[in-house]
This record gives C-alpha cells, structure tokens and sequence, in this order.
C-alpha cells in the first residue's frame, strides 16, 4: 500500500481518500495520570482505520478524543481542514461523528425501529409543537426519516425484530441495533468501541461483514477498537497501536503485525 498524499489504493483495489481527520500531538492526562502521551496519526476518507493495543493502552481514551467527548490536554484535533475546539454531543453529531459503545447504550423498553429513529434526531428540522402534533412538515419528516431507517434495517438484516423492544434481544442483536442507529446518523466519520466484544463466532462473522458493506456501500470510514487480532488485520487498512498510552506502530496490517515493538508489547516482553 502506498500512501500518497491525497489518498491510496489498498491491495484489493479499493481507492482510499484524502486526509478526513488528523491528530496532532495529542496528550491526554487526568490529574497526574497520562492516559495518551504526545501521539500523532491521521485518519482517511473511506477507510477503516484500527486503534489497538493491550488492555489499559489508552485506546478508548483515544476514541472519546476522536469523539469530541474529551479535550485533550496538549496537542490539536483537525477535521476536514479545520481545527476542532470544545464541542457538545449535539455538535458532534452534527459535524458527521457517530458512534457505538463497549457496553451497550440502547433503550431496553424501546422497539428497534424507534432505538433506530433516535439516530436521526440531529437530522430533523421541524418545531418540537409540530412534532408533538405530528402535523404538517413533522408528518412528512417523519415519514422520510422512517423510510431511511427502514432501508438500514434491511441492508442489516433485521426487519423480523424490527418492532421488538430492545431488552428482549440477545446481546449480538442488539449490538447489530446498535450499530444501525449509529448510521441512521448517516455519519463521515463511524466510531466502533470493541463492536465483536461478547460475541460467538458466527455472531463475529456478521459484524465483520456487515462492516465491510457499511464501507462498501456508504463509503463510511470507520475507526474501530477491537481485541480481536484476526478480525483487525483482516478488516483493516491501516492500524495504529498504542501501549501505555504512547504509540507504537501505525500502518498497514501486515507491516504492524511484523513490528518488533508490538510484538513485545502483546508478549508481555515490554511490560517485564
């Protein structure tokens, strides 16, 4: 894979865009605990970039920087050109970032289509007194907003439990619901918190499929967390890997897997 400047072309001939997101420098500390130390890395329009490491690496530290939902003490955020300051969820969600979490955050008592529908909230324009009376321009975002759920629902394969409440589900559905409503967003950017964690092999092999669709189908670039080594290198097109909250690999799979460094750091050779 060769980088090149406004974009690259992985081995499998899929084309990689320009840069999207870059972080620069970034440190995170909470009180006198550096949870990220000075790490830089770059993420690309269309493709699926990984963030992994042993436990306590500071990944998911890096995902809520990526997020918006922590500043960082030192270094800069920039996206599509911009540097991004302070912002509340809404404006997160606005800017195009959605995401799924470790522990699942869905409304147990909910239907599936509503959990879904909740994805398009920063989406819908009319007055909350129209909504209230679903009259109007309400009514008819609604039903567009209700067609384009319907669509998710189908390219995830969901539509016999669509009207299910979530509590109901077993644990790889609702990961699955999950992962709907964060692209009823319709987001640039698609944060994966450890998306196969808890889940049974064949379960596994749906959410990597599914994956790739979302990629191959929306062009969605995704950033995601995940233990699973065989499903990062086989889903990835460039990983970063960070350990004790410094970074110590970034590239394509193959070449990560080779660094000496990474190796130390998941045999325990670096923590002795």
């Amino acid at each position: 894979m060769k980088d090149m400047g406004e974009g690259y072309t992985t081995p499998d001939g899929r084309r990689i865009g320009p840069v999207l997101m870059e972080l620069r420098n970034i440190t995170l500390r909470f009180g006198g605990v550096v949870a990220i130390k000075d790490i830089s890395f770059d993420i690309r329009e269309g493709e699926i970039r990984a963030i992994i490491g042993p436990n306590g690496a500071g990944k998911s530290s890096m995902l809520n920087v990526i997020s918006g939902f922590y500043v960082p003490t030192e270094g800069e955020v920039w996206f599509r050109g911009e540097k991004r300051g302070p912002m509340k969820p809404y404006q997160v969600a606005r800017l195009g970032i959605a995401r799924t979490f470790q522990n699942i955050a869905l409304f147990d008592g909910m239907s599936v289509l509503d959990n879904i529908m909740t994805g398009r909230l920063t989406l819908m324009h009319a007055g909350l007194f129209s909504q209230a009376l679903w009259w109007g321009k309400a009514a008819a975002e609604e039903d567009e907003h209700r067609e384009k759920v319907e669509k998710i629902i189908d390219f995830l394969e969901i539509q016999n439990i669509r009207k299910t409440p979530v509590g109901r589900l077993p644990y790889g559905l609702k990961k699955r619901v999950e992962l709907a409503r964060a692209l009823a967003a319709e987001p640039k950017i698609l944060l994966l918190d450890e998306p196969m964690a808890g889940m049974n092999v064949e379960e596994k092999e749906d959410m990597c499929r599914f994956i790739l669709d979302v990629n191959d189908e929306f062009g969605t670039t995704t950033v995601l967390i995940e233990h699973d080594m065989g499903v990062v290198m086989d889903l990835s097109d460039r990983v970063v890997v960070m350990d004790y909250g410094r970074k110590i690999g970034d590239g394509p799979p193959e070449e990560v897997r080779n660094n000496q460094d990474v190796i130390d750091a998941y045999l325990g050779v670096a923590h002795a």
